[in-house]
């Protein structure tokens, strides 16, 4: 049940902030007791997290509302080694426009203190410095608007609220003509389109790769259509181009995945109009993700290709982890493989499982995909009356590092992008490596073609010269032919910590408590839904599947000492009392690492939202 925000019963003190830098302070270090008085709300990211991205767009109204009262903190607590690095932080808060104080906590130090079991995870310390709020995953905004509201008025009653003042000071930007670059195509005539991401644009250039023809999109982040220098886009990323047939019929030649926007674009080359494809603006949280492409929501659409045997244009979906199928001349989407259970299972397509899809690429009867929270490539092929998907390299959600040699053994770090390359081997941009690796089919065998470079993000082979798109470099870079070498890396650590439990009987469960003037919505049924497996699935004796009840006895096997348990759950809310009530669903997924060791707990509660500390 939600205990009320302004009760202060069994009321837990927030730990203090620890950390290496703060970001977007001014080079000043943030205390909480300096900011007694205010409510604060903590943010638990990692750059890399595209359900952290999300939250950040939900976060922004809030921030705008609240602004008098409210202190955003972002707790940085990195994934991936990359993620750690001063550097790269700062690029991320830049690139995603974070208009609040950061805090890099790379040894996961705060994270620790918090308890926090999953990225991204939010929670709120009212003016007097005890913790009354937490929720994991994304879909929170409007529940957060209800415990604000709540924490104002209660503190204004009781004098404890202060108002004014920010701790936030803006980092100087550099300009250049592209800003965090994500993908590139050339079309027909030898021309570049580069998606210009933090610009909010697409970029035409001549073949040289450098003289700009013209600009799609006025640089305004929205989603408006019309002209060339008039329409608008939200951080888009993949692009691709129609067989000339196709276009022709549907009056658009290439497909723009708008990010940011949840949006399909298309772009007439003729005439620089960009029209909306597919998408409503809107993410897609739960439900129906197949029928009219204008009527169904999507969920930050990372890269595109047209992919004949599938018989449309593949969509990298990477915020529910599947692959949709858009259909430009029937106008139609529809899922295309994935559960949206996030990690790496291979097999039939509508039941494999990805991680991030954010990069792909077409040889023929095969579809290759860079997975990236599973540091994996993969590829997908027909095979009888559907498709199969299959690993080349990577296994989990947590084994990542740079290094070469035969696949089963190589190690990629966060792969954003692919290509094949000319002598049909596969490069990959492996962007948190800063590096651009190579996959040959033949021999099973992964090396290395260039190092050093600044998050490569999209590869794009034209007249056999090999263009980089190096996002954090702001630039498009060609790569000249270069040895394949052999990086004999280790494998890196994540510093997550593993959660250390018992072998045997576990009592689990998953704390939901709906906001503020809300009740769990059991009108067509039950209001919650559990989802239990393992990798590797030995781990779970007993216990997994599906059940509506948020608790679950379940049985961790003996002779298995590590694995990751993956949970998804998911609540349905509305207002309470309303004549038309507004009813929103509340849904994570958790990859949680564990150890098992005898005399270890035998329980594990993660709050997917409710009050006060995990």
């Amino acid at each position: 049940m939600f205990v009320s925000a302004t009760k202060p019963s069994a009321r837990v003190r927030a730990p203090e902030l620890a950390g290496r830098d703060w970001i977007n302070t001014g080079g000043e270090r943030i205390a909480l007791a300096e900011l007694r008085g205010r409510i604060v709300l903590l943010d638990f990211w990692t750059s890399g997290c595209v359900n952290c991205l999300h939250v950040l767009d939900e976060l922004r109204p809030l921030e705008d509302e609240f602004a008098d009262v409210l202190v955003t903190i972002g707790v940085h607590s990195p994934k991936f080694q990359h993620e750690g690095e001063a550097a790269a932080i700062e690029a991320a808060v830049s690139r995603y426009g974070v208009g609040h104080p950061v805090l890099n906590d790379p040894d996961l130090t705060t994270w620790q203190q918090y308890a926090v079991k999953a990225w991204p995870t939010l929670v709120l310390i009212d003016p007097e410095g005890y913790v009354v709020h937490t929720a994991a995953g994304e879909g929170h905004g409007e529940a957060l608007r209800r415990v604000l509201t709540e924490l104002v008025a209660a503190h204004e009653a009781k004098g404890t609220l202060r108002r004014g003042g920010s701790p936030y000071v803006p980092a100087e930007e550099s300009e250049a003509e592209l800003r965090f670059p994500s993908k590139a195509v050339s079309t027909v005539e030898g021309r570049v389109l580069v998606a210009d991401t933090a610009h909010h644009s697409v970029v035409e250039f001549a073949s040289d790769g450098e003289t700009v023809i013209r600009r799609f999109g006025s640089g305004e982040r929205g989603s408006a259509d019309g002209a060339f220098d008039r329409a608008s886009f939200t951080e888009p990323s993949g692009i691709t181009l129609l067989p000339a047939e196709v276009a022709e019929k549907v009056g658009y030649h290439a497909v723009v995945a708008d990010t940011a926007g949840h949006l399909l674009r298309g772009i007439d080359l003729r005439t620089g109009e960009v029209s909306t494809v597919a998408g409503t603006g809107k993410q897609w949280r739960d439900g129906a993700d197949s029928g009219k492409a204008r009527e169904v929501d999507l969920t930050s659409p990372w890269d595109v290709t047209w992919w004949t045997p599938a018989g449309g244009v593949v969509v990298a979906m990477a915020g529910n982890h599947t692959l949709g199928l858009f259909d430009p001349i029937t106008g139609t989407i529809s899922r295309f493989a994935g559960t949206t259970v996030e990690g790496l299972r291979d097999g039939d397509a509508a039941e494999a499982f990805f991680a991030q899809t954010s990069g792909l690429a077409v040889q023929g009867g095969k579809l290759w995909l860079a997975d990236a929270e599973t540091s994996a490539l993969r590829w997908i092929q027909p095979e009888g009356d559907g498709f199969t998907v299959h690993t080349a390299v990577g296994t989990d959600l947590f084994s990542f590092g740079h290094r070469d040699g035969k696949a089963a053994e190589a190690l990629l770090q966060h792969p954003l992008g692919v290509a094949v390359l000319p002598d049909g081997s596969i490069g990959i941009a492996d962007t948190y490596n800063g590096a651009i690796r190579r996959y040959d089919p033949a021999s099973g065998e992964v090396s290395t073609l260039a190092d050093g470079l600044a998050e490569p993000s999209g590869l794009l082979v034209t007249d056999d010269v090999l263009l980089v798109v190096e996002s954090a470099a702001h630039r498009l870079r060609s790569l000249p032919d270069a040895a394949a070498r052999k990086v004999a890396g280790d494998a890196h650590a994540v510093r997550r910590p593993p959660t250390v439990l018992a072998p045997g009987k576990l009592e689990f469960s998953v704390v939901f408590a709906p906001p503020p003037g809300e009740k769990l919505d059991d009108r067509y049924g039950p209001s919650t839904r559990l989802e239990i497996s393992a990798s590797p699935p030995e781990l779970l004796a007993e216990g997994a599947g599906v059940t509506t009840e948020l608790t679950r006895t379940i049985r961790l096997a003996e002779g298995v000492t590590d694995g990751v348990l993956q949970i998804v759950a998911q609540a349905a809310s509305c207002d309470d009392g309303a004549e038309h009530p507004a009813c929103r669903v509340t849904r994570q997924d958790w990859g949680v690492p564990v150890r098992l060791r005898q005399g270890a707990d035998s329980s594990l509660r993660l709050i997917l939202a409710g009050q006060g500390g995990s």
